[in-house]
């Protein structure tokens, strides 16, 4: 349902511009109205057959594909926005007719601007992100206690070894008492070689590698999913919680949206919580939603990922309306949430405005000053 929403969505965006790219004088004076039409209808038939057979396809030229729909997506939906502006300003046409024309081809021009931007943002390494919390239930051994997470890599066949071993350096450099993988690691159509998993296997830190399920690993099997995540080194917490010291519980649910649209378990969050010991309970949820219930619950801090702080804006504008807790800390009801807005990129390999991020969690026993 989500990928024929998105073709129906892009067509939309695409015979838009393409539209409107054919009333730019400058273009129309050098390019026939059928030439126009022409190499739009070739690069549609690009997108769909990407997003179709590529997204399908377990092999390099389907990876390729992919990429290449995905990104065609992301331009056409910067460039789409910009001529939608124009056309709110100047009435689609019925205002300032003279003006208009001309002011297309300006949008079209700040379109692929923006386009440029976000291709070289989504090529930054992510930002290391520190936060400082403050736990009055920490146990005084936990002290400054260093909590690394990570979120929606996205990792398929085209981010090789190189790539992935960057980002583990990154982790490795925060020198982490504690690492967690909030969802989303693989691509749900690509099975990751022995190469990449042999670079997540060192990952190291003295309480241990944890991971919770994203909504990709529910499209690729959640079994198929946790032997992947397994063999990668990380200890999965499926609606589970585990007492890794004494007074200090990690818990983890499986992806929220996924138990929403495959009929799992409501109530997830307050079940999995049950019957664990007093003291410092962490959260893992891929989704930043039921925050109210976790703080019901006693969650000292919850850690999530998922929404990718929108990733293209204007995009985030939207995507803020289903997630209100969108990107960064917030306090729920006395429990910390911080939201990871994703350390890769899901289809377009494109960010505007921020880049992607590795949050480096430090906890403390006394109160915040």
């Amino acid at each position: 349902m989500f990928g024929t929403i998105l073709i129906f969505a892009v067509t939309a965006m695409h015979w838009y511009v393409v539209w409107r790219v054919g009333s730019v004088p400058l273009i129309r004076g050098v390019f026939s109205r059928n030439l126009i039409t022409g190499l739009g209808m070739a690069l549609w038939i690009g997108f769909c057959f990407g997003r179709v057979f590529g997204h399908s396809g377990t092999f390099t030229l389907a990876a390729l594909l992919e990429l290449f729909a995905m990104n065609w997506m992301g331009v056409i939906f910067l460039t789409s926005s910009s001529l939608f502006v124009v056309d709110v300003v100047t009435g689609f046409g019925f205002l300032f007719r003279r003006q208009a024309p001309s002011l297309r081809g300006l949008a079209l021009v700040v379109g692929g601007a923006l386009s440029l931007i976000a291709f070289v943002q989504g090529a930054r390494p992510p930002v290391i992100q520190q936060h400082q919390v403050y736990l009055s239930t920490l146990p005084e051994a936990m002290e400054g206690t260093v909590l690394v997470a990570v979120s929606d890599l996205h990792m398929d066949s085209l981010r090789g070894k190189e790539w992935l071993e960057r980002h583990v350096a990154l982790i490795e450099a925060q020198h982490p008492d504690l690492v967690v993988m909030l969802g989303d690691l693989f691509e749900e159509y690509d099975q990751p070689d022995g190469e990449l998993l042999s670079v997540l296997r060192r990952l190291s830190a003295p309480l241990g590698i944890w991971a919770v399920l994203g909504n990709h690993e529910f499209y690729r099997g959640q079994e198929t999913a946790q032997a992947f995540l397994t063999k990668a080194g990380f200890q999965v917490l499926r609606n589970a919680w585990v007492s890794i010291r004494p007074d200090f519980v990690v818990a983890g649910v499986d992806d929220l949206t996924a138990n929403h649209r495959f009929g799992g378990e409501e109530e997830a969050i307050s079940k999995t919580l049950a019957g664990r010991p007093s003291g410092t309970t962490i959260l893992l949820s891929h989704t930043p939603w039921q925050a109210d219930r976790a703080a019901e619950a006693g969650v000292d801090l919850m850690l999530c990922g998922h929404t990718h702080g929108g990733q293209l804006w204007p995009f985030g504008y939207l995507v803020k309306r289903r997630y209100p807790l969108f990107q960064g800390r917030y306090e729920v009801g006395g429990t910390t949430v911080i939201v990871c807005r994703g350390t890769g990129t899901w289809g377009p390999r494109m960010r505007l405005w921020r880049p992607g991020e590795i949050l480096r969690v430090t906890l403390y026993r006394k109160e915040e000053p």
